[in-house]
């Protein structure tokens, strides 16, 4: 008996192991899915300053290889990859669709969050929290995952498909796109058209993006004679900056008051804000408070939207603004243009004159989502270094009814639309990778 109850038991263990391990088995199938490959990409840290890039280009690079993706590392600058990946279309002749996103993330202050930035914490209702759930891993995750959804039912594209990974945009993109678009690598993938990110919407519509403004950095400088605090005179250092600054802040409201009027978007004005005024004699205690200083400076942040008028803008700088005349100096420091080499406006085409807009807003709408009215976009993305070029770019990432949270405490995206936008990049690039015309002023 007592044999019998050992074999019993010894049996009943083996059991025990055996659904135990087959259901750890399962768990971990279960938890193989396209939300929980967002998580892991999601918990690879890769704020600045320090972005480990190494670890997110190994986990892309292995989700490129599970879906038979070519690949492509380069480094223009080192320990800042570009990463490249390649779905071979059946015409090569034809211009290829570029699908951009970007590796890189501002810091977090994890303090400030109600669950852990690099968690990818996912809540009961199926908020997923994490630093890039927006800015925009989301994007970097769904291209991948459209593309596998699309290869599993067979499909094949006429175009090939791109997509590409970059550094540093949330630092300019000085050591990412702007040197990968300048490049000869960048100009053998012969494109024809340019995805990128956009933002969220907390409408029901998709939010798209045609044009971005463009950043000036203006720097004043005002020169005067010094004297004593007490003593009254004209053409103070002090006195002609503060001159400029009146004469700033008046254009700013003319400009902000269009917007408050319901006249324009935000995005669409001249905005002018002061970011730092500098002047006076420092002392061990502060400032010398009995010495007009001779020299003072403020320093403006200047985002014009494409259809402002460069030459302009600036002369109202040396006229009004920094005019010599009253022993004022500027320089101007900028942070793209707002022409192309042919002297037209930074802006895609959002009409029938731009056929890759037509087939991507039926792709679009194909899928039962709205598109809002196009816009320009309030900030800068890696796009502008490709529009310059000729390519036809649209900023966009499916995120409708969601809070815009770019850069700010707690940024989540919802697990349902996380997988929407999925479904809706599906569509999108079977839609465009299969269009057979050409863009304007290509010729096959």
């Amino acid at each position: 008996m007592a044999k019998d109850s050992v074999a019993v038991s010894s049996l009943l263990w083996t059991l025990f192991l055996i659904s135990v391990i087959f259901s750890l088995q399962s768990n971990s199938q279960e938890e193989d899915t396209p939300i929980t490959r967002f998580q892991q990409y999601l918990r690879i840290n890769t704020a600045h300053p320090n972005p480990n890039y190494t670890a997110a280009v190994s986990f892309l690079l292995d989700q490129a290889r599970s879906i038979g993706l070519t690949s492509r590392t380069i480094e223009f600058v080192p320990g800042k990859p570009v990463l490249l990946l390649t779905w071979l279309g059946s015409n090569s002749n034809l211009p290829s669709i570029l699908f951009n996103s970007h590796l890189d993330s501002v810091p977090a202050e994890s303090e400030k969050w109600i669950h852990p930035p690099f968690s990818a914490h996912r809540t009961v209702d199926g908020h997923i929290y994490a630093r890039g759930a927006q800015d925009d891993k989301c994007v970097g995750v769904q291209y991948l995952e459209a593309i596998k959804n699309l290869k599993s039912r067979g499909f094949s594209p006429l175009r090939t498909v791109h997509v590409s990974y970059v550094p540093e945009e949330e630092n300019g993109g000085f050591d990412g796109m702007m040197k990968f678009a300048a490049s000869l690598e960048f100009t053998e993938l012969n494109l024809g058209f340019v995805m990128d990110e956009g933002q969220a919407s907390p409408a029901d519509e998709f939010r798209v993006f045609y044009a971005e403004r463009t950043p000036w950095h203006l720097y004043i400088r005002a020169e005067g004679i010094p004297g004593h605090g007490a003593k009254l005179y004209d053409n103070s250092a002090m006195e002609n900056l503060m001159k400029s600054v009146e004469l700033i802040s008046k254009f700013r409201e003319t400009q902000f008051d269009l917007v408050k009027a319901g006249k324009a978007l935000t995005s669409e004005v001249i905005s002018v804000n002061p970011v730092y005024l500098k002047a006076g004699t420092p002392s061990t205690t502060g400032f010398v408070m009995n010495m007009q200083p001779s020299e003072a400076e403020a320093g403006y942040d200047l985002r014009l939207p494409p259809t402002a008028d460069p030459d302009l803008m600036e002369k109202r700088i040396a006229e009004e603004w920094a005019p010599s005349i009253r022993n004022m100096t500027y320089i101007i420091k900028l942070k793209g243009n707002l022409r192309d080499h042919l002297g037209r406006a930074i802006m895609t085409p959002i009409d029938d004159t731009n056929p890759w807009w037509s087939i991507f807003k039926q792709a679009v709408e194909a899928t039962g989502g709205k598109l809002a009215k196009p816009e320009v976009l309030l900030s800068t993305t890696d796009s502008r270094y490709i529009r310059p070029l000729g390519i036809p770019v649209l900023g966009f990432s499916p995120m409708s009814n969601t809070p815009v949270l770019v850069h700010d405490h707690n940024e989540f995206l919802k697990d349902t639309v996380f997988v929407k936008g999925i479904e809706v990049y599906e569509t999108v690039i079977s839609a465009l990778s299969s269009f057979k015309g050409v863009s304007a002023g290509q010729v096959i």
